[in-house]
């Protein structure tokens, strides 16, 4: 798993890294997928959110919630929601309440996941695993992270960079169990 952000406590996250470190284990879902905001000013659209440039950043623009829409074409395996918010450039625009729903559709999306940022500068991350140890990913069609509010009441929001993560495919498509460890994967076959 990654490494969660500072002084992580029931849903309350602080801090924040300033690099993006993430497992071997874990591949980004969302390049080639259907993204979709539900506002935004001119020149600071959903195309800030995949740059991979931390200078630039998606702005709302209305009222809240302010939402972020990723499609995927088929049904995908997610375990890990990464964004970079920076509290000290964004002051008022950075979020404070984020909800993350999954579903298949529009139509039917669940709160899988509410997380509450404190003062957040850096990568942020959100494991997507449930209480229950079965529980390691999310198997849904459409992701959706909503702001809910931002700090200083803050009416719209910032966000720099938003990275979605979910398992490897099994390298060794017959077996039908996949090795977690790099000893066994060695002598797997």
């Amino acid at each position: 798993m990654a490494e969660s952000s500072e002084g992580e406590e029931e849903g309350k996250l602080t801090g924040g890294n300033q690099q993006l470190v993430v497992d071997d284990d874990l591949r980004e879902m969302a390049k080639k997928v259907a993204w979709s905001v539900s506002s935004c000013k001119p020149g600071n659209g959903v195309l800030s959110l995949r740059d991979d440039n931390l200078d630039t950043y998606w702005q709302s623009d209305g009222a809240q919630p302010h939402l972020v829409n990723i499609q995927f074409q088929k049904k995908v395996r997610l375990q890990l929601v990464v964004l970079y918010v920076d509290f000290k450039l964004d002051e008022s625009y950075t979020p404070s309440k984020i909800s993350i729903r999954a579903g298949d559709g529009f139509h039917n999306m669940k709160e899988i996941k509410a997380a509450e940022l404190v003062k957040p500068t850096g990568w942020v991350y959100i494991s997507l695993s449930g209480s229950d140890p079965r529980e390691t990913f999310v198997n849904t069609f459409m992701l959706q992270i909503a702001v809910l509010s931002n700090h200083l009441n803050g009416r719209d929001t910032h966000v720099r960079q938003i990275k979605v993560y979910g398992p490897r495919p099994n390298p060794f498509p017959r077996q039908p169990f996949q090795f977690t460890s790099t000893e066994f994967i060695t002598y797997s076959t």
